[in-house]
């Protein structure tokens, strides 16, 4: 294995190019972990590793290799050393080693792997007894062990440091305190590693200090502080002690204030004795705060910032503390004496305007206003403010006006922005003019002063012509005066600059939404004034250019409903168009929920709700009577709504609810086309009648689903679907029509109604079914007979179109079985009329007549008998007639006297038959 490894180093040492050198280190790094002696010859190991160590340590002083391949390189050279050692090596191998183990885990410290670094450290301890022991085998005198100790020492204050490194980037802060105890106590032997082993304490101190660890932080900055005492020759300095007490008193602070407070300015002022810094004044500053001292001692800590040259800044800074903390007295009273320090500093302004902001926060808003007007005068007196600093007294100035904007006092909110508009030059234009001069506009409406609402506008325009925020200001005066069409026109230019935003990422002047937000609050503004139609252009914009789903959706339904309102309000004239442009926002909410579904933050849930809503709406305004008659003239559109309800419906869980509304929405789409089919032209009833088909399809398909769900024996969902396919099929002359009757036929419960309507059905244009027709009256005429009670006039109706169909008027040329057929339908006539007194005059009447003139025509084609037949059939049914027989029977037995004589005459021209 260590051949192996020993190829690879050669290798790597001529490599050159860095991805190559990269792959073998790491290949070198994953073999040395299984390195075992072979029989390779110690002296080329040992020359190999001592290479490779060279060689990375060049390396990385060329940056060739970084800090983590160098470790591992180190761990390779480091373990081919200890392969190659032997159980009694010399002198110099030994030193080898230790140098080697000791640099290996300082590099694992280094990069992090604290971990990989105890193993080559305590080969570093180990080889260090060795040395030790091999040395004093070899001495001469006390004079030569002490040498050789001293010797010994330092390579083991190193480890022990190291080790202690090691041990705190663990966490095992025992051992680290047993290691930097060891060291400690060699400083007596070894004094100038006094300054590193207290700055190596005081790097613990911040490490774990960052932690948040702050009894270990306290410990060891303790320790620092401590050991940096300890020779004044090899301390650390004044500055570093004094640094490091002031991390102490932080950490104390910070640990428990009100635990450790005496501790905490204990520290501080050791720092500030060692060396008097700015932050050490006012680190002590804010412990004496937090502990609640009395202004007296604030004022002594404070005092001793005179005696030490500070920046403008940090005098501010302390300025704030005291303020922050309600010391107000002191505060002030510093803050006064601050500008006599830095009266040539162009600064200076920063010292009125944070005595303005703690004035304004503390309710001195007098005071504020005489310190605005002292820079405003010097503004104009040559004594201007730095830009930096008129900028942060516009914000002060626009907050304290925002303030009172809030709490509606809009005279003081106008007062304060009157201080900002000071400082602009006549003319000028500038955005955050047309955001202030916006701001006084929305003042002067809330105190009615539209004239000057309208003067801040106009400057507002000059300043920022195309700003979205100027022409919604605009458009607030315009909704106020009630002036429709310019609030419109605003609400148009607000929307085209809305989408110019919208095209340009602009993030420091706009929000990404700024443009929807805005007309959102457009919208709402009109629909607070009650001015629809302005309410209705904004909300058209919001809903084809929102891309949050919530409230798209809010919007559609915001416009369906003030729609839905009109449309119920309106004369006929104006209907016709809003129910056009209800369809397009209900269109269009039904586009975006089927695009909804690509959208993470609208849940399926939220869509469920929204499809609810608005199926519910269509439907059930299309239910209402009163919506109802507004579609009357205008059949197709009520189609649309129907179906646009049903496709709504689609995104909902297809409970018993949703099954009975898509159903029901089927239902009467089909029953539309089957009505404008009525009344179209051929090419346009096949499309329609075909649609009809589509719609009873889905339909039948949903209503198998629902009659699982209940009992739906009273439903007529059945019987309207059997009559919409018979019609449509029968209009389109569909093959399939003669399996569709053998069903019904075979139905025990068919109704006498419904076979009268397929009668009817069977023949109406362009359908031509006589076979049916017949079919179905035979069968409602059995029906008919069937009743305990016959029902005359239906039985009369149905036996009238029943003779009609059979016995066309104007035919004499009839066959026999018809003319039979048709004679047992009149003997069935006789039959009720005389069981019952209901039957209808007209109808017996008409019966009469059909006999008698089928008897007319049978004795014209030369059929005496079948006449005498007939005539006797008519004759029989007039003595049925009530009120009408005295108008009839003297005429009708007259006539039937000559029909009897001429057929006793036709006979005597025919020779009798023989027996």
């Amino acid at each position: 294995m260590a051949g192996a490894v020993e190829g690879l180093v050669r290798e790597l040492l001529r490599e050159e190019a860095p991805a190559r050198i990269a792959a073998l280190t790491e290949e070198l790094f994953q073999a040395a972990g299984g390195i075992s002696e072979e029989g390779e010859s110690a002296a080329e190991v040992e020359e190999v590793a001592i290479s490779l160590w060279n060689w990375a340590v060049t390396k990385h002083m060329a940056s060739v290799v970084n800090d983590e391949q160098r470790a591992k390189l180190r761990f390779v050279a480091c373990r081919l050393v200890c392969l190659c050692a032997g159980s009694d090596p010399p002198e110099g191998t030994i030193r080898r080693q230790i140098l080697m183990s000791m640099k290996t885990g300082k590099g694992w410290i280094d990069i992090g792997k604290a971990n990989l670094a105890d193993g080559f450290l305590e080969i570093a301890m180990s080889s260090i007894e060795k040395l030790y022991a091999k040395l004093l085998k070899g001495s001469d005198g006390e004079a030569d062990i002490h040498v050789h100790k001293l010797d010994v020492e330092k390579d083991l204050f190193k480890v022990l440091s190291y080790q202690a490194e090691s041990a705190v980037a663990q966490g095992d802060f025992q051992k680290a305190v047993m290691c930097v105890q060891r060291c400690k106590d060699m400083l007596i032997k070894l004094p100038k590693e006094t300054c590193y082993l207290s700055i190596l304490c005081y790097n613990f101190g911040v490490e774990t200090y960052e932690w948040r660890r702050y009894e270990q932080s306290s410990f060891w900055l303790s320790q620092s502080y401590d050991i940096g005492k300890m020779d004044v020759k090899y301390s650390v300095g004044k500055e570093m002690q004094a640094k490091v007490l002031r991390l102490l008193a932080t950490a104390y602070f910070e640990w428990d204030c009100n635990l450790y407070l005496d501790k905490a300015l204990k520290a501080i002022s050791l720092a500030n004795q060692e060396n008097l810094h700015p932050a050490g004044l006012y680190l002590k500053l804010k412990i004496l705060l937090k502990s609640g001292a009395s202004d007296e001692d604030i004022s002594s800590a404070v005092a001793e910032f005179l005696h030490y040259d500070m920046s403008l800044d940090f005098c501010l800074n302390t300025a704030k503390l005291l303020l922050e903390h309600g010391r107000e007295s002191v505060g002030f009273d510093f803050l006064k004496s601050v500008p006599e320090r830095f009266e040539s500093s162009p600064d200076l302004g920063k010292i009125t305007l944070l005595h303005i902001e703690f004035l304004l926060q503390n309710n001195r808003e007098l005071l504020a206003k005489e310190k605005v007007e002292e820079i405003i005068i010097g503004h104009y007196t040559g004594k201007q403010l730095l830009p930096e600093a008129l900028n942060r007294l516009h914000i002060i100035l626009w907050d304290r006006a925002a303030k009172h904007y809030e709490a509606k006092s809009y005279s003081e909110a106008l007062h304060w922005y009157n201080y900002s508009v000071s400082f602009y030059i006549p003319g000028q234009i500038d955005q955050n003019l047309a955001k202030l001069h916006r701001n006084m506009a929305s003042c002067y409406l809330h105190l009615k002063q539209v004239d000057k609402a309208k003067e801040a506008i106009k400057e507002a325009e000059r300043c920022d012509p195309n700003s979205i925020f100027t022409k919604f200001s605009v458009y607030k005066i315009a909704v106020m005066e009630k002036d429709t069409d310019k609030a419109v026109e605003a609400v148009i230019e607000m929307g085209n600059l809305a989408e110019k935003l919208s095209q340009h990422e602009d993030n420091l002047r706009v929000d990404e939404n700024t443009g929807t937000n805005i007309l959102s609050l457009a919208a709402q503004i009109a629909l607070e004034n009650e001015q629809q139609v302005v309410a209705i252009k904004a909300l058209e914009y919001l809903s084809e250019h929102l891309q949050d789903s919530r409230q798209l959706f809010a919007a559609l339904k915001c416009l369906v409903r003030i729609m839905l309102s009109k449309v119920m309000a309106e004369n006929e004239e104006k209907r016709d168009e809003d129910i056009n442009s209800m369809l397009t926002y209900l269109t269009l909410a039904h586009k975006k929920l089927a695009e909804s579904f690509t959208e993470e933050k609208f849940t399926g849930d939220m869509r469920i709700l929204e499809a609810h809503w608005f199926r519910k709406v269509v439907f059930i305004s299309l239910l209402a009577w009163n919506l109802a008659v507004q579609f009357r003239d205008c059949p197709e559109k009520m189609k649309d709504f129907f179906l646009l309800s049903f496709k709504l419906s689609q995104f909902c869980p297809s409970d018993k609810a949703v099954l009975i509304a898509q159903k029901t929405c089927l239902l009467m789409a089909a029953a539309v086309d089957l009505e404008m089919g009525r009344q179209a032209t051929p090419s346009e009833q096949t499309q329609l009648l075909t649609q009809a088909l589509q719609h009873i399809q889905a339909c039948k398909e949903i209503w198998k689903v629902l009659k699982l769900t209940g009992d739906f024996a009273k439903d007529p969902t059945d019987t309207l679907l059997l009559l919409y396919e018979f019609e449509a099929r029968s209009k389109l002359n569909d093959p399939t029509l003669h399996n569709l009757m053998e069903s019904v036929w075979e139905q025990p419960q068919i109704e006498v109604k419904t076979l009268e309507i397929i009668a009817s059905l069977a023949m109406e244009s362009p359908a031509r079914y006589p076979v049916l027709c017949k079919k179905a009256l035979k069968s409602a005429l059995n029906l008919h007979r069937n009743q305990t009670v016959i029902d005359a006039v239906k039985f009369s109706k149905c036996l009238n179109s029943l003779i009609n169909l059979s016995l066309p008027t104007g035919l004499a040329d009839l066959d026999a079985c018809v003319l039979q057929e048709v004679w047992g339908y009149f003997e069935d006539a006789l039959s009720v009329i005389s069981s019952t007194g209901a039957y209808p005059e007209t109808e017996i009447l008409w019966l009469m007549t059909r006999a008698w003139n089928t008897g007319v025509f049978q004795y014209t084609v030369g059929k005496y008998k079948e006449a005498e037949q007939w005539c006797a059939l008519g004759m029989r049914f007039l003595n049925h007639l009530g009120s009408l027989k005295k108008s009839y029977e003297g005429h009708m037995i007259r006539l039937y006297s000559e029909v009897l004589d001429k057929l006793d005459r036709a006979k005597g021209f025919f020779p009798n038959k023989e027996e």
